[in-house]
């Protein structure tokens, strides 16, 4: 489908989604479900807002909030451009999670009205799941976020695609019988994803991490903020420097969630025999799949569909979204850790299919089960 396609399709279905009603409204039901029946449903929530839980559609309802201020690839462009992304957000929600998902694009980047916004929301909704805004700003709201409300709140920049990244690491590490503890791994792009794949990696045990950002690898002097320095302490205790190249030596596997085309074979080539080397930055890899093969890979992933081995936040977040709305559980790392084995073993790896993909609905719903008993 060409770009014109796509905005033609957006014009003739005016949103991408719409609102139904759960029953039929009839003269002899409609004074229960609104005046005068409705009335005493009002005063039980009003008595206990736990109720409304039992008696609304909060138990299946998040907001999908942005500023649009990191939208796709296409980076600042603001709430009114980030509107149709939140409204494909919510349909996937819906389809793959049975979640009813509102988009709410705000005309804010700062981060106290952001905060004081979301928390205002949190009688209407039974989760919030953030959505395209920058790094730093992203890490501070979702932390103020996950302190001062009482429903889980989920950003799929970091947590999403952190998930979806350690799994799809693990399957590829099974098939190259490595273990995670013993291999040498490099992260480029210290912003929301590779903030929390990092932490992640360290949970699973991974011992030898190498942060990776604009200046190189990340220590004391070239940490931009805090968020960069809790990630430098972890990573770098020795306060080594040097260029994203100089990191690439020896190393076993290259996690990109940066930018297109900052990788050359001769790079690949500075790798481990063998190496696993996931390209991530859309829509333009770190290096094209064909060279990265060419040159020793010998598993490549992208987050594009038209090469094999997709690696999509979207396997994450339905699952994810529906167990902590329903359980109204805070999104922790335990939970996260849970999502992630549970999604590196739903099926057996291959080489050109370490993921199932994205549309297979059996794969929400096992994260969902696995997620709900905890």
């Amino acid at each position: 489908m060409t770009n014109f396609d796509s905005v033609m399709l957006h014009e003739f279905l005016n949103g991408k989604y719409r609102i139904t009603t759960a029953v039929e409204i009839t003269e002899d039901n409609l004074k229960y479900l609104y005046t005068p029946g409705v009335a005493q449903v009002a005063q039980q929530c009003a008595d206990d807002p736990k109720r409304t839980f039992l008696y609304t559609r909060r138990k299946h309802a998040v907001a999908v909030i942005s500023d649009g201020s990191a939208v796709l690839g296409l980076g600042n462009i603001g709430p009114y451009g980030a509107l149709p992304v939140m409204e494909g957000k919510a349909i996937l929600f819906k389809e793959f999670g049975d979640l009813d998902a509102f988009p709410i694009c705000l005309k804010t980047q700062n981060v106290d009205e952001i905060v004081s916004i979301v928390k205002n929301l949190e009688p209407s909704f039974g989760g919030i799941n953030l959505e395209d805004i920058s790094a730093p700003r992203c890490f501070e709201i979702l932390e103020r976020l996950n302190e001062e409300m009482n429903i889980p709140v989920f950003h799929d920049d970091q947590q999403g695609t952190a998930v979806v990244v350690i799994a799809a690491l693990l399957n590829a590490l099974k098939l190259a019988g490595k273990n995670i503890e013993d291999v040498r791994i490099v992260v480029n792009g210290i912003g929301a994803a590779g903030y929390n794949i990092v932490k992640l990696l360290i949970e699973f045990g991974a011992k030898s991490v190498i942060a990776c950002d604009i200046n190189g690898i990340l220590n004391e002097k070239t940490g931009l903020h805090k968020y960069h320095l809790e990630i430098a302490k972890l990573t770098n205790s020795g306060n080594i420097s040097g260029s994203l190249r100089d990191a690439l030596k020896g190393t076993d596997v290259f996690i990109g969630v940066s930018k297109g085309n900052i990788l050359n074979g001769d790079d690949v080539k500075l790798m481990t025999r063998d190496p696993i080397v996931f390209a991530l930055a859309n829509p333009i890899p770190e290096v094209p799949p064909e060279v990265a093969y060419e040159n020793g890979a010998f598993i490549v992933a992208t987050g594009r569909s038209d090469y094999p081995n997709q690696v999509n936040n979207l396997l994450a977040f339905p699952g994810i979204m529906r167990a902590a709305v329903e359980k109204q559980r805070k999104i922790d790392k335990a939970l996260l850790i849970k999502a992630i084995e549970a999604l590196a073993n739903f099926k057996a790896p291959e080489r050109f299919s370490i993921l199932p993909k994205p549309t297979d609905k059996r794969v929400h719903m096992e994260i969902y089960n696995s997620l709900i008993s905890i």
